[in-house]
């Protein structure tokens, strides 16, 4: 109720000011001169400037009352983003791009920081920046969505992330699929990108290209947990161990055939997920203590 009567005050405020400084049109001063039968309707310009201003205090009629408009408050406790919308520019704008509200407000943080934000001086820059690097605007909304933050990330460190993924040969397309298929790469630091790249190409063995080839691929490799992937890799070598050692004694026993034209076709899918008891027994035709007295040859 105070803020409305604030505003209420600041309308009337504003509304007498205007009569009292601006030149009145006819009907406004038929008007006046109907409800104040005593004021001088010859009156200059110059004894305008003389009257007393009104006061806030002063009744209003009820004519000027339903004149007033007061814009809505903010409401002070929302669990939404949406009831702030009609009161924010930079919400309207964000959502005219595809923001999806519903998603991001679940984030304790994406309020305050949107909020505050400025479109012209914030927003518009980032969103220029995107573009450049190849975000269409359709592709805009969803990106946002996901990394809304990159409103608090500096212009300035952003370019320079860029720049570094073209000194290691990255070409503009490349990068702009990386960050459509992992909005978030573009806010890890210089440092932390460089230690990414340099892990899986060291954990892996591949060449510079390879790296590069299959980040360009799968770039949430360089955005996700290395705890999944490092696991998965132990799972693989692990694996791929297994598949050495039951190749290498089906070689040992002349059973090492894996062309599916021939007879005693053993495939991939059977040489890596049996059992050592089943694999002795279905394909190697051998007992198992036969296969673990060759593995202690190797």
């Amino acid at each position: 109720m105070w803020s409305g009567c604030q505003s209420a005050n600041s309308g009337r405020q504003e509304s007498n000011s205007a009569r009292s400084t601006l030149l009145p049109s006819v009907n406004e001063q038929s008007q006046k001169t109907q409800k104040t039968p005593n004021f001088d309707s010859e009156l200059s310009l110059e004894g305008l400037d003389d009257l007393p201003p009104l006061s806030p205090l002063q009744p209003v009629s009820e004519e000027e009352a339903v004149q007033i408009i007061a814009a809505p408050p903010l409401p002070p406790v929302s669990f939404t983003l949406r009831d702030y919308v009609d009161h924010s520019e930079t919400l309207q704008n964000l959502v005219l791009l595809g923001l999806d509200l519903s998603k991001i407000e679940k984030q304790p943080d994406a309020a305050n920081l949107l909020l505050r934000l400025d479109f012209e001086k914030d927003i518009k820059q980032i969103l220029l920046f995107l573009k450049d690097l190849g975000i269409e605007d359709n592709q805009l909304g969803t990106f946002l969505t996901k990394n809304y933050a990159i409103f608090s990330e500096d212009l300035e460190n952003l370019k320079t992330r860029v720049a570094y993924l073209q000194s290691k040969n990255f070409s503009k397309a490349d990068i702009a699929q990386m960050v459509r298929k992992a909005p978030f790469l573009l806010s890890f630091s210089v440092e932390r990108l460089d230690n990414r790249l340099g892990f899986f190409q060291k954990e892996l063995q591949l060449t510079v290209k390879k790296t590069r080839d299959l980040v360009v691929r799968l770039p949430r490799l360089l955005t996700g947990s290395l705890e999944p992937v490092k696991e998965n890799m132990k799972i693989f070598n692990t694996r791929l161990f297994k598949v050495k050692e039951r190749h290498l004694f089906l070689t040992y026993l002349g059973r090492a055939q894996y062309d599916p034209a021939k007879p005693n076709y053993i495939s991939l899918d059977k040489l890596v997920s049996m059992p050592d008891e089943i694999f002795c027994e279905e394909i190697a035709k051998a007992s198992v203590r036969d296969f673990e007295k060759f593995l202690k040859t190797l």
